[in-house]
C-alpha cells in the first residue's frame, strides 16, 4: 500500500514561552526517525506549514517563528503545503496530492495534538484514507478552560483517545516502524 508521512506545523514559533509547558519533548526526535525511514524507503513525505495572515503571529511568513524546525527541515524535492486553518485538508491541495500519487495510507505527526494534528487525522479518516496518528511524534500544551487549567499530558491523552479507532489508529513510533 502506498503511504505518505505528513508532518504538521513543526515550526519554530512553538518554542516561544507564550505557549507554556509542553508534554513529549521528544516528539521532534521521533518525527525525525520516521522522516529518515520514509526517505530511506523513498516513500512520500509531505510537510504542512501553518501560515497566518496576522502580522503579529509567530506563524506569519515574515516572522522567524514560521520556519520549519531544522531537525525536520524539508529537502528541496519534498512537498510543502501551506494552510491557514487547523485542517491540512481545508483550502489546500493535500487531498488531491494524495489521490494523484495513489496514496492510501496517511501517517500523521506534528504539532499540536488537540488542534491541527487531530483535526487533520479526523478528516483523513473521513476521506477514506487508512490513517495512523503517531502518539509520541506529536505533542500538546496545557490549556485554560472555564477557569481551570488542563495540563499538557491530559490534553494530549484525551486528544488521542477521541481519535483512536474512530478516525485513525493511534500507535507509537516504534510500533509503526515495525510495520514498515
Amino acid at each position: 500500500m502506498k503511504r505518505a508521512l505528513v508532518i504538521i506545523d513543526v515550526q519554530e514559533t512553538f518554542t516561544h514561552p507564550q505557549w507554556g509547558k509542553r508534554n513529549n519533548p521528544f516528539a521532534e526526535d521521533n518525527i525525525k526517525e520516521l522522516l529518515d525511514e520514509f526517505r530511506k524507503k523513498e516513500e512520500e513525505i509531505i510537510f504542512i506549514k501553518h501560515v497566518s495572515t496576522n502580522p503579529l503571529s509567530g506563524f506569519h511568513p515574515n516572522h522567524e517563528g514560521s520556519a520549519i524546525k531544522e531537525i525536520v527541515k524539508p529537502l528541496e524535492t519534498e512537498t510543502v503545503i501551506t494552510k491557514d486553518v487547523n485542517s491540512a485538508f481545508i483550502g489546500t491541495s493535500l487531498e488531491s496530492h494524495l489521490h494523484e500519487r495513489g496514496i492510501k495510507e496517511v501517517v500523521i505527526t506534528g504539532l499540536t495534538t488537540p488542534h491541527c494534528v487531530s483535526t487533520t487525522a479526523r478528516m483523513s479518516g473521513n476521506l477514506g484514507f487508512t490513517t495512523y496518528l503517531i502518539e509520541d511524534a506529536t505533542a500538546a500544551f496545557g490549556i485554560h478552560y472555564k477557569g481551570s487549567f488542563i495540563d499538557a499530558e491530559t490534553v494530549h491523552t484525551v486528544s488521542l483517545a477521541t481519535v483512536h479507532d474512530k478516525f485513525a489508529t493511534v500507535i507509537t513510533t516504534r510500533e509503526y516502524l515495525r510495520r514498515l
